[in-house]
């Protein structure tokens, strides 16, 4: 695993989101998610595609065909989940419309205040989750349709020359278009939610 060193980090900007959602998902992770006072490097997302993908929010749901076309890419898609946590996304648009799902993040600033917020001391329980993720970093809908492209307080940061050993394989709690290798995670890392299968 390599890791960016901060200094070269800069904010991910809007041009990076106006691409197809599976190269988006696969560049995003090494980069950092920043959230207010705490911080994690990406280690898990998921790809969505807005067309003829029946797992996507925009096979079932017309409000999330509204949010493709009212929002510009970069803007958080965040939703409820079950009845139980919330879910943050962030919007791709550009020859091909979709979402990324952040699954889990390795924590990096603002770990105790993610601990309180979670109720538990496991560093490796703390984001290894999008429910674990949202708690910790107290992402709810008040966060929906905000655009993390901007804000230096909620964005995400990256280090050009970092290379990241990126795995693909099937994403997780989905029963329909389950077979499409969509999920990316960084290899080898302890933080991801579930293991790849090897």
């Amino acid at each position: 695993m390599k890791t960016a060193t901060s200094q070269k980090k800069q904010v991910v900007r809007r041009p990076f989101f106006q691409r197809d959602p599976l190269n988006c998902a696969r560049e995003l992770i090494g980069t950092e998610l920043i959230w207010g006072g705490c911080s994690g490097i990406v280690v898990e997302v998921e790809a969505y595609a807005a067309l003829d993908d029946e797992a996507a929010h925009t096979f079932t749901r017309p409000s999330a065909r509204s949010f493709i076309e009212r929002n510009k890419a970069g803007a958080a898609y965040v939703y409820f989940s079950y009845g139980n946590h919330w879910m943050l996304n962030v919007l791709v648009k550009g020859d091909s419309n979709g979402f990324v799902l952040f699954r889990a993040i390795e924590p990096r600033r603002g770990v105790e205040l993610m601990k309180k917020r979670r109720g538990v001391e496991d560093l490796r329980q703390l984001c290894s989750g999008p429910g674990k993720l949202t708690q910790a970093l107290d992402i709810t809908d008040r966060h929906h349709e905000m655009d993390l492209c901007v804000d230096s307080r909620h964005c995400l940061v990256s280090d050009a020359k970092a290379t990241f050993d990126v795995v693909a394989d099937k994403r997780i709690g989905i029963s329909r278009s389950a077979h499409l290798p969509w999920r990316f995670t960084l290899r080898g890392s302890p933080f991801v939610s579930r293991a790849v299968k090897q």
